[in-house]
Parts: C-alpha cells; sequence; structure tokens
C-alpha cells in the first residue's frame, strides 16, 4: 500500500501489523510450483475428467440418489454436494438450520468419512487422487452414514 494510505491506518488504529507468513515466501512458491508439475505430470486432470471424475458422479448416483433422506445428489468433477431432506418427493428439509446435515455429518467422521455440513447439504470435495476404490469406499461409508442418520433423526 502506499504511504498515504500506511500512515492513516497507523494513525488511526495504532500499530500497523502487514503480510503473511506464507505470501510469496520462495519456499511456499517452490512447493506451488513441484506441486503443479506433479498434477501435469501424473495427468491428474484429465484422469479426473475422463475417468474418476465420471465413475464418482456414477457411484454417488446409483448408491446415494436413492436414499430416503436423499433428495438430490450432484456433482462436477470430483466435487459433490448431497442434499439432506426429510421428504424425497417435496423435498421438504428436516426442521432446525442445517441440524440434519450435522447428524449425517458427524456419522460419517464416526465411519472414517470425512464430510462437510453446509446448510441442509453435505459438501465432498476430495484430492484429485482418488481411485476407483476409493471412490467406492467413500460411497459405501457414506451410504452407511446416511442408515444411520436416518435413523436418527427418524426418532
Amino acid at each position: 500500500m502506499c504511504d498515504r494510505i500506511a500512515s492513516t491506518v497507523i494513525e488511526k488504529g495504532g500499530e500497523f501489523y502487514h503480510g503473511y507468513t506464507y505470501s510469496g515466501h520462495p519456499v511456499a512458491c517452490a512447493v506451488a510450483l513441484a506441486n503443479l508439475e506433479i498434477i501435469e505430470k501424473e495427468g491428474l486432470i484429465e484422469r479426473v475428467r475422463d475417468e474418476t471424475g465420471p465413475y464418482f458422479r456414477k457411484a454417488l448416483m446409483e448408491r446415494l440418489a436413492g436414499h430416503g433422506i436423499v433428495g438430490e445428489v450432484r456433482t462436477i468433477g470430483l466435487m459433490g454436494a448431497i442434499e439432506i431432506v426429510k421428504d424425497k418427493e417435496t423435498r421438504e428439509r428436516f426442521p432446525g438450520d442445517g441440524e440434519a446435515a450435522v447428524v449425517v455429518r458427524d456419522h460419517a467422521i464416526a465411519n472414517g468419512m470425512m464430510l462437510r455440513a453446509t446448510g441442509d447439504t453435505m459438501i465432498l470435495s476430495p484430492p484429485l487422487i482418488w481411485t476407483r476404490s476409493t471412490i467406492d469406499m467413500a460411497a459405501d461409508r457414506i451410504a452407511r452414514a446416511l442408515d444411520l442418520a436416518e435413523a436418527d433423526l427418524r426418532k
């Protein structure tokens, strides 16, 4: 920032702390470049586009979309979302502000699957290195978490 803005911040706010530990740091930049090189060398983008991304979609649709508390499954590449609903036909939500998704999340984590609950939706954003067997394992663990969550939510 320019001196005029910096001096205003200092005058109005006291001491001026700035900078980020890894921002532009040579080691962080070297690691980022190495990561990009690996992604290119191993063809991870192409593999997700052509193989694992479509398989991910198919696995989630076949194993989870028909579940009693799943309103919708959405994917793009290796990112996915699973909408949690009380009623599949009307897509009515469970009471509360995303509390049903938290129940699913907690069961998933207890079963070795990390999911993020955002509102009434479970979010998946796995690494690009997932394989078909990893996707199968994840779908099985999510299905188990959904079964356990449904039993809790319908009590």
